[in-house]
This record gives C-alpha cells, structure tokens and sequence, in this order.
C-alpha cells in the first residue's frame, strides 16, 4: 500500500492536527502549513512523519499536554509550540514521547513551557536542533527542557535551550550522547545526570546557569572539549562530580567559574588537557577521591588552584602548567626544577573559615603561603606536580 500525505490548513478540507492524525494511516505523513492550531492533547499512536511548513505554530491554550508520541517511528519536524499546561502533580510537556523507539523530534521552537521534551522509557531515538525558551524563576515551579527518564541510546545534538529548571535532564538513562547543544541561563543545571551510565558529553556549551554540570552517581562518563563559563554564586560551580566512576574529563575550558569542578566519592577519573581559566577555585577535592589522574592540564589565574580536604589517596597531579609556579628550569627541558605544590596555606584556612577571604592578596598571605610552601604542616606535603610545565601547553580543540 502506498503512503500519503494529508495537508492541514485554514482553507484546506482538513482544518486540524488532531483530525488529520485520525485520518492517516501507518507510514503517512501529515503536512501543516503555515498558521496557529489551537489545540492540545494530540495523540500520535501511529508511525506517521508530521511535518511544519514554515513553522506553524501549536497553541495549547495551557490545557495541559500538547503532543504524545505513543508508537515506534514517528517523526516530528518544523513547529512552534507554546502554551503547555502547569500542574504541580503531573509534569505537562510540550512532546512526551512514551515507551517507543526510533523517533525523530527536530527543529522545533519551543516557548511558555512547563516540561519541553519528554522522553520516558523510550530507546533509539534523536532530539535535534530544537529551540526552547522558558520563564523558570525558582526550581520549585518549573520543568526542565529536555527530560530522559529510563531511555537507551539517544542522540541529543544542536539543541539551544534556556530559562527552565535543567537544560538537559538525565536520569537512570544510558548510552546517551549530548553533543554541541547550548545551555544558558538556566535555574539549576546546565545539564544534570543522575544515575547514568556509558554516555557522552561532547562539543557543549554551559553558560551562566545555577550550575554548569552535575554528574551523579554515574559511571563510564566521557566529557570533552565543552566550554564550562561564568557559572557564578556562593554554592555555583563548573562541573559537580559526585559518586562518579571511571570517567575521562578531556579538553575543556573551564573560564570563570566560582569553582571549576567540585568533586566528592568519585574514583578512576582522568582530567587531561582542560583549561582552568580564571576560576575562584579551578579543582575543589572534597574528599574519598581514589586513583585520579590530573595530567597536562594548564591552570591560568585561579585564585586558587587546588583545594584539597582529606589523605592523597593515591591521586597524582603530574606535567601540568601552573600560572602561578615561580620555579627554574636550568636543564632547559621544559619541565620546572622544583616541584609545585597547589595546594596554598590560604585556601586551606578559607575553607575553614569563609570570612577570611577579606585577606585575599595581601601581603600577610603571601608570607604565610610562603612559608607553608618551604615547610609544609598543614596541607598535603605529598600533594604536588613532581613535572610541572614551563610554557602553557596549546590545546588543539578544532
């Protein structure tokens, strides 16, 4: 049997979405031309493609839902969509895609949203290229952008998202790529896992929002070449690193952050080749961190460095430039004489007390880091970089 198409518009004999999806059949595609529908609730339970020409606009009128995708196949393409209801006990979204495979939803414009898109135990699919504008305020009464809830195997890519809870939202979701999507302005995260495996992070940017990453309880993570900036607040960070596993955080820039990354139970990472740049604090150890690698790394104008609470734990800093070295390289081979120790008298004394960050940079510091730096008594003796780096290396990101 042969496929058809179904066009909707103001003059067409089709007039609605909802009644040209009643009309199609299994590998149909519904074509909407240019205007406003008002309507919510629209059911795909067909594998059909509906297709915008010219962005058509979807109104929900804020009566709840607007479309869900409840089959294998289906394709949704070229819509605005605005007006999703709010409710506090049920998680309205402009496109909920349940328990399906092989779905398409790209090149929407998304805006007056609670939830943008959901996808709920759904497995081989694509999010592409979407558009989602939200009003978000306070965390409590708002939704996130984009939402995997239990989904496998997903490809996330050049969606721009902004103004909601998380811009993307993972959660006992694996073998998801996220890749070369914006993120900004958000409430809480910029991207957020939880209990996430085997996925990947790749060509991002995470700008301005609550915070830029937080990795939970994850493992198998490869996180390289984003770009991680002007996350600001007194809890704000880069990238949050807690319970995380065996994950590779290569090649991205780290640029004004109130702290780079924070990291607590996490194990078996391997930081290489990022730029720490102008950071508060470019690595913030909390504690129970075993077997982790930070190698050829440049660390640029922190005021701090490094902040570390707890034993060594078999962590190595090795071949990194650190701005703030002041040693000699008289062998002339690139790597400093003396080792450098990160880890100042001052950061571990903020840490205690907050307050004294008042004394930043005078010159009783100074005198005091100095002094820690020929005898150490307070911080880790055996945490230094044995092969620090003379010239700041030049990462290749292209």
């Amino acid at each position: 049997m042969w496929s058809k198409t179904i066009t909707v518009c103001a003059t067409c004999p089709v007039k609605s979405i909802n009644e040209a999806i009643l009309q199609a059949e299994e590998g149909d595609t519904v074509f909407v031309k240019k205007g406003i529908y008002k309507e919510a609730n629209i059911k795909i339970n067909k594998s059909i493609a509906l297709i915008g020409e010219n962005l058509p606009t979807i109104d929900g009128e804020k009566k709840g839902e607007i479309i869900t995708i409840g089959t294998d196949n289906v394709t949704l393409d070229g819509f605005k969509i605005i007006n999703v209801g709010v409710s506090y006990t049920t998680d309205y979204a402009a496109v909920r895609v349940v328990n399906s495979e092989g779905f398409v939803i790209k090149n929407l414009e998304l805006e007056k949203l609670f939830f943008g898109i959901y996808l709920q135990k759904s497995n081989n699919g694509k999010v592409l290229n979407n558009k989602v504008r939200g009003e978000a305020v306070t965390e409590f009464n708002s939704g996130n952008a984009i939402h995997l809830w239990y989904c496998k195997n997903v490809e996330v890519r050049g969606n721009d998202v902004q103004r909601v809870r998380d811009g993307i939202y993972l959660e006992f979701s694996d073998e998801i790529s996220i890749k070369d999507n914006f993120s900004k302005n958000n409430v809480r995260y910029g991207l957020h896992f939880m209990f996430s495996n085997n996925n990947y992070v790749i060509n991002n940017v995470f700008e301005t929002n609550g915070a830029g990453i937080a990795l939970m309880f994850s493992k198998f993570m490869e996180v390289e070449n984003n770009i991680i900036k002007k996350n600001w607040g007194t809890a704000a960070y880069g990238l949050l690193l807690k319970e995380v596993n065996d994950a590779n955080i290569k090649n991205n820039l780290f640029f004004e952050n109130t702290v780079g990354i924070t990291v607590e139970g996490s194990n078996r990472l391997q930081y290489a080749n990022n730029d720490f740049t102008s950071n508060g604090y470019a690595i913030k150890v909390k504690g129970a961190c075993y077997e982790n690698h930070v190698i050829d790394n440049n660390f640029l104008y922190n005021s701090f460095d490094i902040s570390y609470n707890g034993r060594i734990n078999n962590n190595k800093f090795n071949n990194n430039y650190w701005s703030n070295y002041t040693g000699y390289d008289l062998d002339k081979n690139g790597i400093g004489d003396v080792a450098y120790r990160p880890v100042k008298l001052f950061s571990y004394i903020v840490n205690r007390t907050p307050e004294t960050i008042i004394l930043m940079r005078s010159l009783f510091i100074d005198i005091i880091d100095f002094s820690e730096k020929v005898s150490p008594v307070f911080t880790p003796d055996d945490l230094m970089d044995e092969n620090p780096r003379m010239k700041q290396i030049a990462h290749d990101r292209n």
